[in-house]
């Protein structure tokens, strides 16, 4: 099997050096190789994001040096506006596939949908959502799963938050630790990889 290679992008409020990136690019590399990117505005200290053709233009020239050799399968894989800008990416760049984890389907302040580029999105794409996840309900993204050309698969993390995180009660209730929580996703993830590759 080709060995694949994921380009793994943070969200808007942390580095590729947090916690919660550094766990998943480690899951990642089970499945392949992982090189991850910060956008400028982080790099130079600055909290609030760029603009969308600014994180979208750093975000290819990552692919470009990340890709440069490497011939097999790319998966764009993104934390939430990581994901997002991924998808944005997607529709210029060639890519196998896109990797959400925590789609923001609706803007944090002003609760715009954004849906625009998942409609226009050609290029395969899994949704890893928490159930409790209030930037993507599950009934708005099934709404527009189903206006989507795209082929898409969605993985639904039971009581998981934004960064799929379930709470300690919910987590005994379903018999369940974080630990079993994250294998299902990573399952999920090699599940989709390997059918495209």
């Amino acid at each position: 099997m080709p060995r694949s290679l994921f380009l793994f992008a943070p969200g808007a409020g942390a580095p590729s050096s947090s916690t919660w990136m550094r766990a998943w690019a480690a899951q990642l590399s089970t499945l392949g190789r992982v090189e991850t990117l910060d956008y400028s505005y982080r790099l130079e200290g600055r909290r609030a994001p760029d603009r969308l053709p600014v994180l979208i233009a750093a975000h290819r020239e990552a692919l470009a040096r990340a890709r440069a050799g490497h011939d097999g399968p790319v998966f764009l894989a993104g934390k939430s506006m990581g994901g997002r800008v991924g998808c944005h990416v997607a529709l210029e760049d060639a890519v196998t596939g896109v990797i959400a984890f925590g789609y923001p389907l609706k803007a944090a302040g002003t609760g715009t949908l954004r849906d625009q580029v998942l409609v226009a999105l050609r290029t395969p794409v899994l949704f890893l959502q928490g159930t409790r996840d209030p930037l993507c309900p599950t009934d708005l993204l099934a709404e527009v799963r189903a206006r989507m050309a795209a082929e898409n698969v969605l993985h639904l993390v039971e009581g998981g938050d934004h960064s799929l995180l379930v709470r300690a009660k919910e987590l005994k209730k379903l018999a369940l630790t974080q630990a079993d929580v994250d294998r299902g996703i990573v399952g999920a993830i090699e599940g989709f990889v390997r059918d495209r590759i």
